[in-house]
C-alpha cells in the first residue's frame, strides 16, 4: 500500500492516516497525489475507504486550510 506514498502513512487495524506539512503548494499537491494513490490502491484491491469517516485535521495558526478530495468528494 505505501510503496508509492511520499507523505507519512500510519496504519493500525482498519485506520489509515496520511500526514504531511503543507507550507507550499507543491506539498499540498503531494498530499493530494498520495490520497489519489490510496484510492487507486483500494480500487485495485477491491476495497473502499469510508469517505463518511474521512476527516482533514488542520493544525497551526497560519494554516491555509486547503481542501482535499477522495474520489472527487471532499471529506
Amino acid at each position: 500500500m505505501d510503496s508509492r506514498i511520499k507523505c507519512t502513512l500510519s496504519k493500525f487495524t482498519d485506520d489509515t492516516k496520511l500526514c504531511g506539512m503543507v507550507d507550499t503548494l507543491e506539498r499540498r499537491d503531494a498530499i493530494q497525489r498520495d490520497l489519489d494513490r490510496l484510492e487507486e490502491w483500494a480500487c485495485v484491491n477491491l476495497m473502499k475507504f469510508n469517505k463518511g469517516k474521512c476527516k482533514v485535521l488542520h493544525v497551526g495558526l497560519r494554516n491555509p486550510k486547503h481542501n482535499y478530495r477522495m474520489d472527487g468528494e471532499q471529506p
